[in-house]
């Protein structure tokens, strides 16, 4: 997906499933405590701008779109809702991006980066990429959790679905509904 194409998608996206702030569907913690669930974060809410500046490079956070007080913030808030609910995530994995690794360490205090999860807007190997993590989370299983924190593009090619920045969702591997080429999205928080 090229960048044009991608503001039209997000542009033409957001006018129809825009969700209110903090918009929650119901059973989404109930899920969670249950276990066996994949969940996928959009980064929370970063500087102004689309994708990355030119000539950018994934270790060099200076050279990227970052997070912003809102979004240091927001990260927070969701690591504070999880504890407060107790939910236990069992593995934290991010994209190399330093928007993504500074939400999950922001929010949950633990990270490990994951390159099939890096964003591939603009670089194709979406395809790869998508596989490889469906091929990597078909096995999991109650009662662990894990949280991938990424981009709107990884998000929308595992499930179809376009997430506000901050937003988690709760997909359950083998859940009714999922094929080999998606997972299915059972609850969703905007935070």
């Amino acid at each position: 997906m090229n960048r044009r194409e991608f503001a039209l998608t997000a542009t033409l996206g957001l006018g129809g499933i825009a969700l209110p702030a903090r918009a929650q569907t119901p059973g989404f913690w109930d899920l969670l405590r249950e276990g066996g669930c994949v969940v996928l974060m959009r980064h929370a809410q970063t500087d102004p701008g689309v994708g990355d500046p030119p000539n950018f490079k994934p270790g060099e956070c200076s050279t990227q779109r970052n997070l912003s007080e809102a979004g240091r913030e927001q990260a927070r808030r969701v690591g504070a809702a999880f504890a407060r609910e107790r939910v236990k995530l069992d593995q934290v994995r991010s994209s190399a991006w330093c928007r993504c690794v500074d939400t999950a360490m922001l929010a949950f205090k633990q990270n490990t980066v994951w390159p099939p999860i890096n964003s591939f807007f603009g670089a194709g190997g979406q395809d790869e990429q998508t596989r490889a993590v469906l091929a990597a989370v078909q096995g999991w299983q109650p009662p662990r959790n894990l949280m991938l924190v990424t981009h709107q593009v990884n998000v929308s090619a595992l499930t179809g679905e376009f997430l506000a920045m901050g937003e988690v969702v709760v997909t359950r591997p083998g859940a009714q509904g999922n094929d080999a080429t998606r997972l299915r999205v059972l609850a969703r928080q905007t935070f």
